[in-house]
């Protein structure tokens, strides 16, 4: 089964997922500067919301440049994870209306502990179907990355009960383990693709 109809929906899903998160950005009353200050927290989480959708984005993005073909688990696999990212807008717009109280700091970790599962089972899913010799396996090798990503979001979960503050900041950092493109895949492509000549 050819994998462009998977790419082309996913890109249509954290497309509209993005469409709605800035949606939720109310605009001041007002016409002051100061009338944007009690927005601060919406705006924070928004930003961070941004920046994860952009980092699974950018991955499944590469992560489908090594793929050849897909299959009814894969796509399944792929829903999963969609129905993850989905809820991010929702999660977000919580914790930032409610200025970062316990409850929606510790749903917003549930979702980003969920997504980084649900990217994990997809990538199990690619690498059976395409086999522990392919340029997927190789490329993701043992994915300390996703490993510890996971752990932190666990961890942050945990310290939400005592410190939704120090869960938030652990969310940013995880954040920028991600922002910086993941060059795994991307170098493997170059190994296995020489540079054309004209």
């Amino acid at each position: 089964m050819e994998k462009g109809r998977l790419e082309a929906f996913s890109d249509g899903v954290i497309a509209i997922i993005i469409t709605i998160m800035v949606l939720e950005l109310k605009v001041p009353l007002k016409a002051d500067i100061a009338s944007l200050l009690p927005l601060y927290p919406v705006f924070l989480s928004y930003i961070l919301s941004f920046i994860y959708v952009g980092i699974y984005w950018n991955n499944h993005h590469h992560t489908m440049q090594v793929v050849e073909s897909v299959n009814g688990t894969i796509l399944w696999a792929n829903m999963h994870l969609l129905f993850w990212l989905s809820l991010i807008p929702f999660v977000t717009a919580w914790m930032g209306e409610n200025n970062f109280a316990r409850w929606p700091v510790t749903c917003y970790g549930i979702v980003l502990l969920m997504n980084s599962i649900a990217y994990g089972i997809l990538i199990f899913v690619l690498i059976k179907h395409h086999g522990k010799d392919s340029l997927l396996a190789k490329a993701i090798g043992k994915d300390k990355k996703g490993y510890i990503s996971t752990a932190i979001y666990a961890v942050a979960l945990a310290v939400s009960w005592l410190n939704s503050s120090i869960s938030f900041a652990l969310y940013v950092l995880v954040a920028c383990i991600w922002f910086i493109p993941d060059r795994r895949i991307e170098r493997k492509i170059g190994i296995a693709e020489p540079p054309c000549h004209e």
